[in-house]
């Protein structure tokens, strides 16, 4: 899908739901999408777009031509988001401030990495969300390198693809397969709509035994 696209028919249905409404929609439809470990390294702004992605590997004799991201960044659309799969590493950073700086220029909504960042600072000062597995200060210099990108990665146990739906805010990440967006946005759209109505029933004063029993919240995702 191309990115005008994407920001015409989704962009503002998706931005006025949660990751957590994304995450019971695809558990309604029995789809796969919350990445669970990733979360924001400082109080971010939410993120929405398509996914561009890179894998991350060890530097061997090989030694990278470019340095990690800078294609994926180049090739990117504004409003696209970076997945960097980084296998979980802890040790060796996937991210810092140069690309981040970067990516900001070239309109990228954030980033999101299977493992460890650095310059969360400076990256909170330029305002380009990043959501990681953990901080380190060590530089990717000399330790990992890229291996591919805009091919299919594995982010914690989440299959993405170049062009699938990132959304991460405060809860979380979640993936969605850019085929089944019609299906999620239709039950997640459903369920915000019945939470804001429990939730208005919660402000008017009425007993929540009582909005539980009309709402039936723990069946809300049954099929």
């Amino acid at each position: 899908m191309e990115a005008r696209t994407f920001d015409d028919k989704y962009r503002n249905k998706l931005d006025k739901l949660s990751t957590t409404n994304i995450s019971d929609a695809m558990d309604k439809i029995g789809l796969r999408g919350a990445v669970i470990g990733i979360r924001p390294m400082y109080k971010s702004p939410k993120i929405i777009g398509r996914a561009v992605t890179i894998k991350v590997t060890a530097v061997g004799t090989n030694r990278p031509k470019y340095h990690g991201a800078v294609r994926a960044i180049d090739a990117a659309s504004p409003g696209d988001v970076i997945i960097v799969d980084n296998r979980g590493d802890m040790n060796n950073n996937g991210w810092g401030e140069i690309v981040s700086m970067a990516a900001k220029m070239k309109g990228v909504s954030g980033v999101v990495v299977d493992g460890v960042v650095r310059d969360i600072d400076a990256c909170e000062e330029i305002g380009f969300p990043v959501y990681a597995r953990g901080v380190t200060p060590l530089t990717a210099r000399g330790r990992v390198m890229e291996e591919s990108f805009n091919e299919p990665v594995r982010i914690v146990d989440i299959y993405v693809r170049p062009g699938d739906i990132v959304i991460a805010d405060g809860s979380g990440v979640v993936i969605i397969p850019i085929e089944r967006i019609e299906d999620v946005l239709k039950a997640a759209e459903e369920i915000y709509e019945k939470e804001q109505a429990m939730l208005d029933e919660l402000r008017r004063g009425v007993p929540v035994l009582e909005v539980d029993q009309k709402y039936s919240y723990d069946t809300m995702l049954n099929k």
